[in-house]
């Protein structure tokens, strides 16, 4: 896998949170417009051309709700920010992405696609793994407020439940 962000990003319980996401076998589900709503509710919250449902296994970061890139359902893990917002349990925010020495070789942020801004919740299991993101996306610097930060955690959460429930549905079913 081909890094961009010049810091490691397989956190330290890599082999563990990969069999947290694998087990709600959702993974390699095709997108879904239930995550796909949320995205658009929280681009139409927050005021953003892009916002996202992500999931990071292994290799990519698979996009299960996806408002503002139409047509793209996964991104190589090495040039995606959500692959820096599961390395914690915090929101990762990047009010200008221009700035930030982890991003200056970030196709992404210094490429066509011209990202900017980029605020990513962790969707984190019970057992405190962060197995993807909710994020939101923007071309212009942007600042992010602590109820701002307070309000994509939620949607982080809702996203957590939903995950969760399929999860049942399906281990229930078999």
């Amino acid at each position: 896998m081909v890094n961009t962000f010049n810091k490691t990003i397989l956190p330290e319980n890599e082999v563990d949170r990969l069999k947290a996401l694998e087990y709600f076998d959702i993974l390699n589900a095709l997108p879904d417009r239930y995550f796909s709503n949320l995205a658009r509710i929280i681009a139409v919250t927050f005021d953003v051309p892009i916002a996202l449902v992500s999931l990071v296994g292994s290799e990519d970061v698979i996009f299960k709700g996806n408002f503002g890139m139409k047509g793209i359902n996964r991104v190589d893990r090495g040039k995606s920010l959500c692959s820096l917002a599961v390395l914690d349990l915090e929101p990762t925010i990047f009010a200008d992405a221009i700035k930030e020495p982890c991003l200056l070789t970030n196709p992404l942020v210094i490429g066509e696609f011209g990202l900017r801004f980029y605020a990513g919740a962790p969707i984190i299991t019970k057992e405190g793994f962060s197995i993807g993101t909710v994020c939101i996306v923007g071309k212009e610097p942007r600042e992010f407020s602590a109820d701002e930060t307070e309000i994509l955690k939620l949607f982080a959460e809702n996203a957590m439940h939903e995950i969760e429930m399929r999860g049942i549905i399906k281990h229930n079913s078999k």
